[in-house]
């Protein structure tokens, strides 16, 4: 003989399917828009590419500016270069030149 000691409901079937659907949205959600999610790594790539840009930038005005140095290192001076740094620190001018402002 068999005894029954709980009826099961139709509702009682959909608790656990219910509460899994309700977490797997919760998850779904912050994985679409949370502070790592796919939105946020479109702005992150977003800042990387411009930062990038930057850093290039900054490299191209690097090198330039040890071009000009090594031009100034013993062994190397050249005359030129001396001369118009010293023209440019003192704002210095002769007689016979022709300024361009820039």
């Amino acid at each position: 003989m068999r005894t029954i000691q709980k009826r099961r409901t139709r509702l009682g079937r959909l608790i656990v399917p219910t509460i899994t659907a309700i977490i797997l949205a919760y998850f779904a959600v912050h994985a679409q828009t949370g502070g790592y999610g796919l939105l946020a790594k479109e702005q992150l790539e977003r800042r990387i590419a411009v930062r990038t840009a930057a850093l290039n930038e900054l490299k191209g005005e690097r090198e330039r500016l040890e071009r000009r140095v090594g031009m100034l290192h013993d062994g190397t001076l050249e005359r030129d270069m001396i001369d118009e740094q010293a023209r440019r620190a003192l704002n210095v001018v002769t007689a016979d030149e022709i300024v361009i402002l820039n």
